[in-house]
């Protein structure tokens, strides 16, 4: 599941970690741990096996491989991953998900709107 390398990782919320509150972050995050609050961030998320996450989410793009409890919004794509347990709206214009996801929620993919040259 490792798709950034440690050198491109912002912030880790390391397995038996809880937090509570607001991230808001540039670049990337992973998250093993316990989360509870709200993710903004133009930037990329990773959810691991282990996390349990109940949050409101707004981020660029979400790779997910544990629980998520909440509404997840990603301006690039959302990858859910063959042990991934969702529970809320998605809504992303690119959507993967692999065999042996549980998803229970909203799906809403827009096509993001192409840039159109100026004629003059």
């Amino acid at each position: 599941m490792a798709r950034n390398s440690s050198d491109d990782m912002v912030a880790f919320l390391g397995k038996g970690t809880t937090f509570k509150g607001v991230i808001t972050y540039e670049g990337a995050i992973r998250i093993d741990g316990k989360m509870e609050g709200e993710i903004i961030s133009l930037g990329d998320l990773v959810i691991g096996e282990s996390a349990s996450i109940d949050a409101k989410i707004s981020v660029g793009s979400i790779i997910c491989g544990g629980k998520i409890n909440g509404d997840l919004q990603a301006s690039k794509k959302i990858h859910l991953l063959s042990k991934s347990t969702i529970s809320g709206s998605l809504n992303t214009p690119r959507l993967i998900i692999d065999e042996g996801v549980s998803f229970n929620g909203h799906c809403e993919m827009k096509t993001p709107s192409p840039n159109i040259a100026d004629p003059s």
